[in-house]
Order: C-alpha cells, then structure tokens, then sequence
C-alpha cells in the first residue's frame, strides 16, 4: 500500500498544497477573528529576515523610522475623495470606546496617508525641510472578503514609507528609486524571485495617486502576485491637508508626495514561488537557518561532533542550527526540516564519524552526497549561493516559458486561463478591453514598454499590457 504524501501535490489542488505547507511548516495559523492570522516562529523568522534586508535598504535610500497612531479619526479620510472611495468597503470603524459613543468614529489604520499628511504639514515649513523621508513598520487592517494567510488577511504586518518634496520630478525618481533600489533589488537578489516592474493602468492604480508603479512575480500555477508597489502621490494629500512650504523664493508651495509599501504578503509569495511538493525552499541570502546539523542517534562522541561541526560553521559566518533531538525519530527531523525548506541538511551519525564524513543534503537542487566533515565550512558558502542562484533562474525560466505575446483579447484570456501570462500591445487591449478581461477574471497587472522598461505615462507609444489571473 502506497505511503500517503505529507503534502497534496501541486498539480493535483495547488490552493490545498499551499495551505498544507502554511500548516506542516509551521508557517502560520488562522487566528480567532475570520481573516486573522498568527504568525508562528518559524514563519515569522522569515518575516524578520524580510523586514531586516528591507529596512537596510530603505536606510540607504535617506529614509527614517517612525511610528503614527493605529486610530484614525474618519474625518480625515473623507478629506481626499478618491481615497475614502477607494477604502470605504474595506474599513474597520470604532464607534465604542470605555463604554461610551465616540464623538467622532476612528479608523483602525488601513494606510496612513491621511494622518501622516496632518503631521506633516506641521512639520514641513519652508524648502529646507524637504525632502522629508519617513517609513513606519506596522500592523494594518483591510476587512477581507475572501481571506488567505499570507495573501489577503484582514489584519497584516508591512512596511509604508510616506515622503514630501519640493519638486514633482524629485517625487517621481525618488518613487522610482525605491521601486527599483529597495524593492527590485531585495525581491531578485535575497527572495530569488523575477519580477517584472511596471507601470499600473488608471483602473488599477492606489487611490489617490497620480502613478502606480508595481512589481508582479508568477507564482508556481501561473498567477501573477502583486508583490509591491510604490506610489506618486502629485500634491492631491497636500492640497487635502494643507501640506505646503516656502519656497527658495519666498513663494507658499504645495509639497509633492510619494508612498511605498510592502507586506506579509511577501511570505506567501515565497511559498507559491520557490515551493515544491515535499513543501517550502527558502533561499539561501533569506533563510534564518541556511543549514541545520542533524544528530542521527544520540552517542555523544556523535553530539560532541555535530555541535562541533555547528560552531565551525558559524564561524564561517553561515546561519546554523544543531538539532541533537535523538529522542525524536531521525526520519521525522529530517522531513520536518525538509518542509521548512532549509537549504542544506548535515547528517552525522557513528559510521559517518567513522569514515571522516557527512551526508549532505540539498533541498533547492535535491540530492545527497558525502562530504568530508573537515571541509564543510569551507564548501557550504559557494554551495549556499550556486543554490541561491539556482532558484532566481528557475524563477525567470518559469515567468518566460509560460509568458506569450498575443494580438487579440479572445487569446489573452486563453492564455492566462492555461496558467499563464500574455502580453499585448496596451494601445490593442485600452480600457474596454481592460473591463472585457475582468469579465473573465484576468487582470491587467501592469504596463512596460516595448523594451521591458518601465514607461513614462499610461498612454506612452509602445507600452504593452501583461495580463494574467492573480491573487
């Protein structure tokens, strides 16, 4: 009689699959409150690495860390007409607090636009205090219909950063900045995932902005997930708030703003991009633990070398853990890391002490070798990367093969219906056609230019839609 899977194979239901690798993985539970989630160690863990890679690089970019209140007085939403719309069915209002009607409702913080742009136009009043540059790290609410851990949670944990400038050109390039140099540049080189950047069509974009700029990745079954986006703002919050300086020339000028965020959905996207049947692989530059050095029994000159192995490898500057747990089956460890998704298992045991070895085992490539315990520390950073590499190409190979160039609606929708994406030229496709793929559930999910570039305006000469099914 066959053994049954852990997990549900891919191919067979890739929705259960991934709820099944959030659960053996120890990712995530779903909390108390439908659309809530609780995020586990180990998920967690991930999440940390994310926020501490993320945070460095929006750093670099001159940006600072603050923090502004969960509550938001309703008023303040109403002051910009396109945002309140945008936000209204997803809102979570407070009408109670210490056993008294408020005199005026609070929203529980779906974006903080609106009460940062009150502080900031008392913080921001002449040329010299521009740019102003602030990103806060917190908890959001957004009452999800249709909720999935990870992907669409009422409540989720991200990054918005908020800034104000003088110039429209400065907000414009310090958006694509942070687009291309924070975002990009942290999704490819430490998540190893492709992604395309693009421009967001009208219908699509933040409410409230002027221009949307995203980042779309292909998941394992051929959907597209909104992985990022970073927004310009024009000066629509600034004339709302009042947000205004002097100028060098003694003029009273409204500010131009930007704002940019990334979110827990960034684990979700790391499931459905890089996992396989036997669950998560978690790439090398991101992983909390890039090896986990496993004790098969429990002789101590057995211990004694595994936990020696582990601070050799630490010194090596490698992320270890030493699971000495003997007396859990070695076979149980050993799946429960493979779920995990560590990149590297080292398996000690008294006949490998015997011989001078240990197995090796790679979760990215597969596979098992013998390795020389006295090289291991020297072997696994060049390993660790080729492995790293590994899973941003078959990111790449993955989004191309199964992208296709099509002329007409009709073999769009066929395309993105097969578990793909095609593109076609925006000036075929325009805004009816855009509602005609909607009828189908297929999305526009961004914009590019004929060279792969991000466009300049909507309705540039040459832009090209990339259409697909998306979470």
């Amino acid at each position: 009689m066959a053994k049954a899977p852990v997990l549900t194979p891919r191919a067979h239901d890739f929705p259960r699959w991934y709820q099944d690798v959030v659960n053996k993985a120890e990712l995530a539970d779903n909390g108390p409150v439908r659309g809530t989630m609780v995020i586990r160690p180990y998920g967690y863990g991930l999440w940390e690495r994310m926020q501490a890679e993320m945070d460095a690089r929006i750093k670099r970019a001159g940006a600072s860390n603050a923090y502004f209140p969960l509550f938001i007085p309703q008023s303040y939403l109403t002051r910009e007409a396109e945002h309140v719309e945008g936000f209204a069915p997803e809102l979570a209002v407070v009408t109670h607090g210490g056993g008294k009607e408020l005199e005026e409702p609070v929203v529980v913080r779906p974006t903080s636009e609106t009460i940062i742009n009150d502080y900031f136009a008392k913080w921001v009043q002449s040329y010299r205090d521009l740019p102003l540059l602030i990103n806060q790290w917190a908890n959001v609410v957004r009452w999800e219909m249709r909720p999935r851990v990870f992907l669409r949670t009422t409540e989720f944990l991200w990054q918005e950063g908020h800034t104000a400038h003088a110039t429209y050109e400065d907000a414009r390039d310090y958006a694509a900045y942070i687009h291309r140099e924070v975002y990009a540049d942290f999704m490819v080189d430490v998540l190893g995932i492709d992604v395309v950047l693009g421009r967001k069509t009208a219908s699509e974009r933040f409410a409230g902005a002027v221009n949307t700029l995203t980042l779309e990745a292909m998941m394992g079954d051929g959907k597209a997930l909104q992985m990022g986006t970073s927004h310009e703002l024009g000066q629509n919050f600034a004339k709302a708030f009042h947000t205004r300086y002097l100028s060098e020339e003694g003029r009273e000028e409204y500010v131009w703003q930007t704002s940019w965020g990334s979110s827990t959905r960034m684990v979700g996207g790391l499931i459905m991009a890089h996992g396989d049947d036997a669950g998560l692989r978690v790439p090398p530059r991101l992983a909390p633990v890039q090896a986990v050095v496993l004790a098969i029994k429990g002789d101590e000159p057995v211990l004694a070398k595994v936990r020696e192995i582990g601070d050799r490898l630490r010194a090596a500057g490698v992320r270890v853990h030493v699971d000495d747990r003997t007396d859990t089956p070695f076979g149980r460890r050993a799946v429960d890391w493979e779920l995990k998704g560590v990149p590297v298992r080292i398996e000690i045991g008294p006949r490998d002490l015997e011989s001078g070895t240990a197995v090796l085992a790679r979760r990215i490539p597969g596979g098992k070798e013998p390795v020389a315990l006295d090289a291991l520390a020297g072997l696994l950073p060049a390993i660790l990367e080729e492995d790293q590499m590994l899973l941003l190409r078959r990111s790449r190979e993955r989004r191309e093969s199964r992208t296709s160039d099509v002329s007409t609606i009709e073999e769009a929708v066929e395309a993105a219906t097969a578990g793909g994406w095609a593109r076609l030229p925006w000036a075929t496709l325009g805004e009816e056609g855009e509602a005609a793929l909607a009828e189908h559930g297929v999305t526009v999910r961004c914009l590019v230019a004929e060279d792969g570039s991000v466009p300049d305006a909507d309705d540039a000469p040459g832009n090209v839609a990339v259409v697909a099914r998306a979470y």
